[in-house]
């Protein structure tokens, strides 16, 4: 059974349902029945047209349904019209099916669990255990977010940018349980970059191949966290990096320039350089004051900081974090690297030890914690202030 081919035709049968006149709920049921049938039957029975066999059983199931909900009327009137057997249209809906699971009337993670199901093809089991959530709760999630779509109709425009937010929702989400949900997002955002042409689309892709070649340094053989100027760059993995920057070049040719587009440009400069000392700061910076202009978001501007930090010297980059709320995410982390840079090795340590307890992952609080134990163990051997 070839499991990619199936989740690569579910949105295309789930599209043919839904212009058929199912609604978006029913129609998804349908074709996640005619997915287990599929699994059941075709391993014996291959059929000479996988898609036209998903469309003609998942349209069978949705009739089914419809008629024994003598409640519908107007569905069983619906169901009296069923179109006659031949061939399914090959228009490829995908892209109205990435805007609808993208609606701006559902939360982030409704958004994501519903791309998930109906775009990427992923069973609610799968999703739940990539959330490390219970089934029946994802199960819930998934039901609300297609009732709150049902109604929606396909004719209307998508917005890009919420599809975007979305698929890098997914790709930070990384790895949990059975699926690798940082290479589903890239799967999917390769699949909207060839349904729409837009410098954006190729800027996110390029930014998750740049930071998905990273991945096999990022963790040591303990599980602990390797930061970037740690990491072993001939593990990196060259060929997404030539990828990204290519895609991500193409793009910025079109100077049509966008926050996705600069992320990339960011993630392609730590790319290319050979060590972390030769990592081009000035640059980097450069590229973060853009991001700044097109965002003006205080997270970027934290990231900005460390930059300066590199580029202009540690005093420079606590001059430029003063200036932020002390509350942010990873404020206080920060603080302590530059400090640390600065000579100050009792303030860093104090400040690692206060980003740790507000670490949001276990191994980002790992990894703070022994950044503290290190300079306090440091500090008590005479090694340093």
């Amino acid at each position: 059974m070839d499991e990619a081919l199936l989740r690569s035709l579910t949105p295309s049968v789930l599209t043919v349902l839904v212009r058929r006149g199912a609604d978006f709920a029913a129609a998804e049921d349908a074709v996640q029945e005619a997915l287990v049938e599929a699994v059941r039957v075709w391993p014996d029975d291959p059929p000479r047209d996988p898609r036209g066999w998903l469309i003609t059983v998942a349209w069978r199931r949705f009739l089914d349904a419809t008629r024994a909900d003598t409640a519908r009327r107007r569905r069983e009137d619906l169901a009296d019209r069923e179109p006659a057997a031949g061939p399914a249209p090959s228009t490829d809906d995908t892209l109205q099916l990435y805007f609808l699971c993208a609606h701006p009337s559902l939360t982030p993670s409704s958004a994501v669990a519903l791309t998930l199901r109906a775009v990427g093809g992923l069973t609610t089991r799968q999703i739940a255990r990539a959330y490390l959530v219970p089934e029946a709760t994802m199960a819930q999630r998934i039901s609300r977010a297609k009732r709150t779509v049902s109604g929606v109709r396909f004719d209307r425009p998508g917005d890009v940018a919420t599809v975007l937010r979305v698929l890098y929702l997914v790709f930070n989400e990384g790895y949990s349980g059975d699926v690798d949900l940082a290479a589903e997002a890239i799967r999917l955002t390769r699949r909207l970059a060839a349904a729409v042409d837009h410098p954006e689309v190729a800027g996110l892709l390029a930014l998750m191949l740049l930071h998905h070649a990273r991945r096999a340094s990022r963790i040591a053989p303990d599980g602990s966290l390797v930061p970037l100027a740690e990491q072993d760059r001939g593990r990196w993995d060259t060929a997404s990096i030539a990828e990204g920057i290519d895609i991500l070049q193409a793009a910025l040719a079109r100077d049509r320039l966008g926050e996705f587009q600069a992320q990339a440009a960011i993630a392609a400069l730590h790319a290319d350089a050979p060590t972390a000392a030769e990592t081009d700061w000035v640059q980097i910076v450069e590229w973060y004051d853009e991001l700044v202009r097109l965002t003006d978001s205080p997270v970027v501007r934290l990231n900005r900081a460390v930059a300066v930090g590199e580029a202009d010297g540690p005093r420079a980059g606590l001059a430029a974090l003063a200036e932020l709320d002390d509350t942010l995410p990873r404020h206080a982390a920060a603080a302590a690297y530059l400090h640390e840079r600065a000579g100050d090795p009792r303030t860093a340590a104090r400040l690692y030890a206060e980003a740790a307890h507000r670490a949001s992952s276990l191994a980002e609080r790992d990894h703070l914690t022994r950044q503290a134990a290190r300079l306090n163990a440091r500090r008590r051997t005479g090694a340093g202030p």
